[in-house]
């Protein structure tokens, strides 16, 4: 089997564990389970209103994620919700996990 035919799937444990062991040591065991899937539902929010994750999409082309904007995104939902008092270092560690979790997987390649 190549490469390109191994498909490896998204698992929510993973990735969870994954941005767990990325975060900065001092973030570490600040998050809940819940707390940080939040924040990744928050990404895939944004997914969905961009059109990202549209399956019925024919185009191959690469998805361009604006970083900038993902995290406005976040930012702005996270405080209107109030799930906690996040910082924006704390959901950048967040994204940024998720996101380099997503790379080991190719997903928006």
């Amino acid at each position: 089997m190549s490469q390109e035919d191994k498909v490896l799937e998204y698992d929510e444990d993973d990735s969870l564990r994954f941005i767990r062991e990325n975060l900065p040591t001092e973030m570490q065991d600040e998050f809940s389970d819940d707390e940080i899937n939040y924040i990744v539902d928050l990404i895939y929010d944004f997914y969905e209103e961009k059109g990202y994750l549209d399956e019925d999409d024919d185009d191959d082309s690469e998805i361009e994620i604006d970083e900038d904007e993902l995290l406005e995104y976040i930012y702005r939902n996270a405080r209107k919700d109030k799930v906690r008092d996040y910082t924006d270092e704390q959901i950048e560690a967040i994204v940024a996990g998720e996101l380099a979790y997503c790379d080991t997987l190719n997903l928006f390649d």
